[in-house]
């Protein structure tokens, strides 16, 4: 495949820089902490509004009240399906790489976005490591809210600090962080 990990940040590399790592986010479904709250409320939303749209229908009532529930059935199944799959789409479309020199994320669903941050101006990094060994390593301060941010809605990245988000070998590769920082200096 061409786009590997490595072949996306090496683009992204300036005169004298050296890649020392890249890797991606893990695949597949993900299920977060919010989600022990938005899944029943999503699948009551739904439940709700499909009640609603099918009531409207087989009463024949205007066409007014037939198209008023179509934004939020859409809302509804996006809650209950779509975000997972937005979600698992961005991850697979996310790329990090550590050099020498800084951090590089590289993601977008629809069109690439880079963001860089200097090893030498970073100063909080934090690891939050599961059983596995993966984990996640963020660079910045954490807002109060990040954990509760809901991948693939609209606006999650506002509370959301840069980050190498689910990666394996997460202790590993905060310690290299670590470690490349001190060289930086």
């Amino acid at each position: 495949m061409w786009n590997t990990p490595s072949s996306v940040i090496e683009r992204q590399l300036g005169r004298g820089e050296r890649l020392l790592w890249s890797g991606q986010p893990r695949r597949g479904l993900r299920l977060r902490p919010a989600d022990i709250f938005i899944i029943p409320f999503s699948l009551i939303w739904c439940g709700f509004v499909i009640f609603w749209e099918v009531t409207v229908v087989v009463s024949g009532a205007p066409l007014f009240f037939i198209l008023w529930g179509i934004p939020f059935v859409l809302v509804g199944l996006y809650f209950v399906f779509g975000r997972f799959i937005v979600d698992a789409r961005t991850r697979e479309r996310t790329f990090y790489g550590l050099t020498n020199e800084r951090i590089i994320i590289v993601d977008g669903l629809f069109s690439p976005r880079i963001k860089s941050l200097n090893l030498r101006t970073l100063s909080d990094i934090s690891l939050t490591e599961r059983g596995d060994g993966s984990g996640t390593i963020t660079f910045g301060p954490t807002h109060p809210m990040s954990n509760w941010v809901l991948p693939g809605w609209p606006g999650a990245g506002l509370y959301a600090s840069p980050s190498f988000d689910t990666i394996d070998r997460a202790k590993e590769i905060y310690n290299l962080i670590r470690q490349a920082q001190n060289t930086a200096r």
